[in-house]
């Protein structure tokens, strides 16, 4: 199952697009709804997400939208596609909707760390999922 979860996404982290071979540990298995919120070991319930991304993540389901302070849902990698909640701007992820903004405010995606290894990785042509 981790294998056919992991091809799906081409091997990269289905919130941040780092990919596999760029980090130093493996992707997790993350559990899109948590088991402990009723979610499913399953195909459809399964992203692949790299160590920063699932610490942050942890078991939430919703966060806070940082321009409207409304309670939203957190992107759901197996029902939305990425491109339609985030785009990169330069080595920066934006969010496009309530859903994009909320969980990149969340995994912090565009901490000042994570900006500068995604801008050495994207001037390398080794992002976004690209070895």
């Amino acid at each position: 199952m981790r294998r056919k979860v992991v091809e799906r996404a081409g091997d990269c982290c289905e919130y941040c697009l780092l990919h596999q071979n760029l980090t130093a540990s493996t992707h997790q298995v993350d559990h899109v709804i948590a088991e402990k919120h009723g979610g499913k070991t399953t195909l459809e319930n399964l992203a692949p997400s790299c160590t920063v991304c699932n610490r942050r993540k942890g078991s939430d389901l919703s966060s806070m939208d940082p321009q409207t302070g409304a309670l939203v849902a957190l992107f759901h990698p197996r029902n939305q596609p990425w491109s339609e909640h985030f785009k990169l701007e330069g080595s920066r992820i934006l969010g496009l909707t309530p859903e994009g903004r909320a969980t990149a405010e969340l995994l912090h995606l565009n901490t000042f760390e994570r900006m500068v290894e995604r801008a050495e990785f994207m001037r390398s042509d080794r992002f976004p999922g690209k070895t």
